[in-house]
């Protein structure tokens, strides 16, 4: 401890308390295994993206050419030459359909139900009560209600665009 009761910035070990020591002690150790596990080149992006989600791999196999080239003009000139009238429409990515398991929409539209049925009870309780906390949870509610419904709406267009193939 300094003067004023204050301990000085910066992470020293030298410390009164044995327990914030521990804690420091393990955060190095922490670091360093995270720094052991790290790659050492990181890899890109786009793949990442690609891997994390089938649908991007249209996206990104698409663009891959167009934003090298894009990323290489200056910013500014891309700003002041593009308008809305001279880029093209872009199209939407087209979506794999032997990669749409409908077995797996179903059980998910399942579960979504079951919660939708959740929400549901617990709007008719949230509905008798009044106040500022009852309306803010009821609003909450609605909202992941609306989410729900809009999920299963999504997993319906599926469930169609797999089985008319």
């Amino acid at each position: 401890m300094g003067m004023y009761g204050l301990r000085p910035i910066g992470g020293t070990l030298q410390s009164d308390d044995e327990e914030e020591h521990e804690h420091r002690l393990a955060a190095r150790e922490a670091r360093r295994a995270l720094n052991d596990i790290r790659l050492a080149e990181q890899p890109d992006p786009a793949l990442v993206r690609k891997a994390l989600r089938p649908r991007a791999t249209a996206i990104t196999d698409s663009h891959v050419g167009t934003s090298a080239q894009a990323s290489a003009r200056p910013a500014a000139a891309t700003r002041n030459s593009s308008s809305p009238a001279s880029k093209p429409a872009k199209s939407a990515a087209p979506v794999r359909t032997d990669a749409v398991d409908v077995e797996e929409i179903q059980t998910r539209a399942l579960a979504l139900l079951d919660q939708l049925s959740a929400i549901d009870a617990q709007l008719t309780l949230v509905a008798e009560q009044s106040g500022l906390a009852a309306r803010a949870r009821r609003s909450d509610l609605e909202k992941q209600k609306a989410t729900i419904l809009r999920t299963l709406a999504a997993l319906e267009k599926a469930r169609l665009s797999a089985s008319g193939r």
